[in-house]
């Protein structure tokens, strides 16, 4: 597929944005950026991941220091709560150590399929299609994967998105959501796909194509 073509030029080896130090910390900061932003929660727990590394760690810290640290994060609260029986569970039916498998992932206090999908895209190499806000904005917006809910976009994706660039994808489109495509005005001027976009609207009805080239270091295939 052209767009996930473009996509790969322009980022090659996308990353998340989630700062982490293992997979236990990866896991712990997707469950707490749920109705957060990336930055808030790397503001937050930069100093929490550098005394509690480890499930251990964290449950010996207890749900009231670690409160302290996620206390600017939305729903700490509850968050604080759902880390320590994360930790517990981990310990209790995983020797300490993350699951690689969905399953086992969502089975664990506070995390959803999203936030199985992300470790196991993010760590454990898995060609997963986790859906956040932005991938499902862009999925209907873009006509790409229609979808009432996140399932439905979910396996739309999947269906859609050739196998050479699964293991990306999820990340190409979030950062895409994230800094061009936006919610209230998307910047299409900017945009890499804007030439074959089946948006039905554009920013100011600025007909396709609207990418100067030479500015991408991208070059529309033939």
């Amino acid at each position: 597929m052209e767009m996930f073509r473009r996509f790969e030029v322009q980022r090659p080896e996308p990353t998340g944005e989630l700062e982490h130090v293992n997979v236990f910390t990866l896991l712990v900061a997707v469950v707490l950026s749920a109705q957060a932003t990336d930055a808030g929660v790397n503001k937050a727990t930069r100093a929490l991941f550098q005394i509690a590394d480890t499930p251990q760690k964290m449950l010996a810290l207890g749900e009231e220091k670690v409160g302290e640290y996620i206390r600017t994060i939305g729903l700490w609260r509850n968050k604080a709560k759902n880390v320590i029986l994360l930790s517990e569970a981990l310990i209790r039916d995983h020797g300490g150590e993350v699951p690689g498998d969905r399953d086992a992932l969502t089975k664990l206090p506070g995390v959803g399929r999203k936030t199985a999908n992300v470790v196991l895209n993010m760590f454990f190499r898995q060609p997963t299609m986790a859906v956040d806000t932005h991938i499902f904005r862009i999925a209907n917006r873009i006509l790409l994967a229609p979808g009432k809910n996140v399932d439905e976009v979910e396996e739309a994706l999947l269906k859609v998105v050739p196998e050479q660039y699964l293991l990306h994808a999820h990340h190409w489109l979030i950062l895409h959501g994230r800094y061009v495509c936006k919610a209230r005005k998307p910047e299409c001027e900017r945009c890499v796909i804007a030439d074959i976009c089946k948006a039905p609207e554009k920013t100011n009805d600025i007909p396709a194509p609207l990418v100067r080239w030479e500015e991408t270091g991208l070059l529309p295939a033939k």
